[in-house]
């Protein structure tokens, strides 16, 4: 409470000092909050069913949230439902084109068999009284796919027991394109499942609350690309199983090509949608599929 009451400040002090025509955020609840101070309109985006906290304190003071169609809640006359995830923005093939010199920093050539691992600090408020995987579970998985394939991991907390010799060393704006060529890509946090989806990586996610979240529940059963696994022993199973796949790589760059011509181009969404706001709002809600042509 104190920290938005904090930033609620900053912001109103900086949109003062600017006087945005609009507010455009994630979800945040600054942006709507000062929005709503400020007269002005503001325009949400969101993807995550479980954070419900961020949604009491966003919903109420913007004026239009985004939401996938998977998106399992109703927040009423204010949602608009596209037929995307966020991640498209900046992962749709219009936008990214994968660049192989990232596996320079890897010391790997094009083909050589990857896992990349991402473990979660989870300290955001829609974590709360949950965890990921153990320490045990952490070094037990390391342990059993180095036989498989090299190793590599990018985690928000120190690592324990000697995994920091592990440790991702490379420029951030790299990571997609090691998350591109990545043979198999294991979490216990959301985003990058996402984006391992979209860019044709198999993925596993290993998160107590992920099937009550719409993205993951699409991307696992209507398009086969990632698995939402609970038991930590069943994860390690599981990546055998997909590490030991041959020619895997092919086959998920097919559901990819099935996903992506089934989605929206996000970016080029949201472009029209802010440039011709707060008509775009009416044309959307009265014509859905009008969405297609992105």
């Amino acid at each position: 409470m104190f920290t938005m009451f904090k930033n609620d400040r900053k912001l109103l002090k900086i949109s003062k000092q600017f006087n945005p025509d609009l507010f455009v955020s994630v979800s945040s609840p600054y942006a709507a909050q000062v929005s709503w101070l400020t007269g002005k309109p503001s325009i949400a985006f969101t993807d995550t069913d479980t954070a419900k906290l961020i949604l009491s304190l966003t919903v109420p003071f913007t004026d239009a949230i985004i939401t996938p169609d998977v998106f399992t809640k109703d927040l009423g006359r204010k949602q608009i439902h596209i037929r995307s995830y966020k991640e498209l923005a900046y992962l749709h093939p219009n936008w990214f084109k994968p660049d192989l010199t990232a596996l320079k920093w890897l010391n790997l050539s094009r083909g050589d068999k990857y896992v990349l691992l991402r473990f979660s600090a989870f300290d955001a408020s829609h974590d709360m009284a949950t965890s990921g995987l153990s320490i045990e579970n952490k070094l037990k998985l390391v342990d059993k796919l180095e036989k498989h394939a090299a190793v590599f991991i990018s985690s928000e907390i120190p690592l324990p027991g000697g995994l920091d010799k592990y440790s991702i060393c490379i420029p951030p704006h790299l990571m997609h394109d090691v998350l591109y060529h990545a043979s198999l890509f294991i979490a216990d946090s959301g985003t990058m499942v996402t984006e391992a989806a979209i860019l044709g990586t198999p993925a596993i996610i290993c998160h107590p609350r992920s099937q009550e979240l719409g993205n993951f529940n699409d991307l696992e059963r209507n398009y086969g690309l990632i698995y939402n696994v609970h038991n930590p022993d069943n994860v390690l199973l599981k990546a055998i199983e997909l590490i030991d796949q041959q020619r895997i790589k092919d086959e998920w760059f097919q559901k990819r090509e099935n996903l992506i011509r089934n989605k929206i181009d996000v970016t080029a969404f949201m472009t029209w949608f802010i440039e011709n706001y707060p008509h775009s709002f009416d044309v959307i809600k009265k014509n859905p599929d009008f969405q297609d042509r992105f």
